[in-house]
């Protein structure tokens, strides 16, 4: 019943604007520098060439150790070669690379606190090695010591709601509302969480007020419709008409 029925992370290795023109890496010349390596890499990260984006991550690494946007790509790598890893039924060499992907991300995590794209990833990691309270525990931590953000309860409560502890995962949805209740992204999860634990009601109140701050959502005007609610008017500042 709608897209919003969908119960599971919308995932990606990553979310990077390659810039164009970039100074050729090969031929005679001064050895290239950190920005053209990254930048090289993204652009084999791009095309999917994993490896090559690999090893032009490894020097740039070299340059500057402490990156966190190349520590966290470097994650990201390893991550790819697990999941291939594990297709093969390689077990041994997909855990050696979630090992790798761990540490790049947490060294990510040291060099910037916060960095929501390392946190993410070192859940991901974590979940495909099977350590499911560590993901929570890692969770908690960004939960405690970035925030507090409506966008860290509603990461928190994700990680509660697929490790099935619902009553845990409707405490961190509410919190997220409560910390900024004009988030439309907020209302919209807490909605969602509602509608996939069979309580429509508290569901539309919530998409209602999402879809209110923020019509621009497609899926939850369509998820309300199906619901059989009318969709509100809107004005100002997703304030209702009339």
């Amino acid at each position: 019943m709608g897209k919003l029925h969908a119960d599971g992370w919308t995932r990606c290795l990553w979310l990077l604007v390659v810039a164009a023109g970039m100074p050729a890496l090969t031929g005679c010349g001064p050895d290239p520098d950190f920005r053209e390596l990254r930048l090289a890499g993204q652009r084999q990260m791009v095309a999917g060439n994993y490896a090559a984006a690999r090893g032009l991550f490894r020097q740039a690494h070299e340059q500057i150790p402490e990156s966190a946007d190349n520590l966290h790509d470097l994650g990201d790598c390893c991550l790819y070669f697990a999941r291939e890893e594990f297709q093969r039924r390689n077990a041994a060499a997909a855990l050696r690379e979630v090992d790798a992907a761990v540490e790049y991300y947490q060294r990510s995590i040291n060099a910037h606190p916060g960095y929501s794209a390392s946190l993410l990833g070192k859940n991901i990691a974590l979940e495909l090695k099977g350590q499911f309270e560590e993901a929570v525990r890692v969770a908690e931590w960004a939960a405690e010591f970035v925030g507090p953000s409506a966008r860290q309860q509603v990461f928190l409560a994700a990680e509660m709601e697929q490790r099935g502890d619902l009553d845990a995962a409707l405490l961190r949805y509410r919190q997220a509302v409560a910390m900024e209740p004009d988030s439309a992204r907020a209302h919209r999860e807490l909605g969602g969480f509602y509608l996939r634990t069979d309580r429509p009601q508290q569901a539309v109140e919530h998409l209602t007020r999402s879809y209110r701050l923020d019509p621009g959502q497609g899926d939850v005007a369509e998820t309300l419709l199906e619901l059989g609610a009318e969709l509100p008017a809107v004005g100002a500042r997703g304030m209702p008409t009339g």
